[in-house]
């Protein structure tokens, strides 16, 4: 009986000194490395395939993702309460495609002051705090359709240019890629009108539904990402409008049905499987303290209905 009561009286010590002092067992803390992927969107097989890229990253490096964006690519506020909900949970590292280049100006500084690493991809931000962004290099890509459109126009005639918006950077660098190419190099093609359709399908199709009632003599339409190279397809049909050639941005389904039937002639194919990876990989890297570029350039290719069925094209061709 005094044995056990000697043992019952230095069980209740060893509590008592682990509970003044906080030298308690702990329970395992994890180690996941958590890392959220803030798009600008899901809505479009090319965001799609960029999660893919980010997904493969992730299991390859052993971290744990989340892949989110708005409904369409105009709900800046709905992308910085993600972005909002996305910090709460302390991540390692933020991979981060802006809407806005300047509306997240809070949440990139609250990165920099949490030693939070940001990586940029598709388009970046007004700001020095992401340490690399993997992505497309957009101006020179749009410069490319300004060529393929007067190759395809014969040199002359008026187009119309519609945009996703104009406070991204894909958005702003693709618009003036295409219009300072055309301007500098084909002054015989007329710019009639730049619109944003925000991406959207429904809005992009009347903007270039405008477009074609006011302009009957219109030559094309660049389309400067997937929804607003729809919208000027569904115009096209819409209005019997076969002569004006349709040229775009990325390559989903729709595009790439609509080449083989002629009604696109072609579209800038980048390489969102690879954004996504490369994006993810950065994160991992500067989680580690690994030095990375300003930019990590993704390429970009011209497809039409001579190249899109080649080997070097249908990786960058995506459902």
């Amino acid at each position: 009986m005094k044995k056990s009561l000697v043992l019952f009286l230095v069980a209740v010590l060893l509590v008592s000194v682990f509970a003044l002092t906080g030298c308690a067992p702990k329970e395992e803390e994890s180690t996941e490395i958590y890392i959220p992927v803030i798009s600008k969107g899901f809505q479009h097989q090319f965001w799609q395939a960029v999660a893919l890229g980010a997904e493969r990253a992730a299991e390859e490096y052993g971290v744990t993702i989340t892949f989110e964006g708005p409904e369409t690519e105009s709900d800046v506020e709905d992308q910085i309460q993600m972005l909002d909900v996305a910090l709460q949970k302390n991540p390692a590292a933020l991979c981060f495609a802006a809407l806005d280049a300047k509306a997240a100006s809070e949440q990139l500084q609250f990165c920099a002051d949490n030693d939070i690493p940001v990586i940029g991809f598709d388009s970046g931000v007004d700001s020095d705090i992401p340490l690399t962004t993997a992505a497309t290099d957009n101006y020179a890509a749009a410069s490319l359709a300004a060529d393929k459109m007067s190759e395809l126009i014969g040199g002359s005639g008026k187009i119309a240019v519609i945009v996703h918006d104009q406070t991204s950077l894909t958005g702003i660098q693709r618009r003036d890629g295409f219009l300072d190419k055309m301007a500098s190099d084909y002054p015989d093609i007329e710019i009639v009108d730049v619109q944003y359709g925000g991406g959207d399908h429904a809005k992009s199709t009347d903007i270039c539904n405008a477009f074609l009632t006011a302009n009957p003599d219109l030559a094309g339409i660049f389309g400067a990402n997937e929804g607003s190279a729809i919208g000027a397809l569904n115009a096209k049909a819409e209005q019997g409008s076969d002569d004006v050639v349709v040229i775009g941005f990325d390559a989903g389904t729709i595009q790439k049905e609509a080449v083989k039937s002629g009604a696109m002639a072609g579209a800038i194919t980048q390489d969102p499987v690879g954004i996504g990876y490369f994006a993810v990989e950065a994160a991992v890297k500067a989680i580690n303290g690994e030095e990375l570029p300003e930019i990590i350039d993704t390429g970009f290719k011209w497809w039409d209905a001579s190249n899109m069925d080649s080997d070097e094209m249908l990786p960058l061709l995506y459902d």
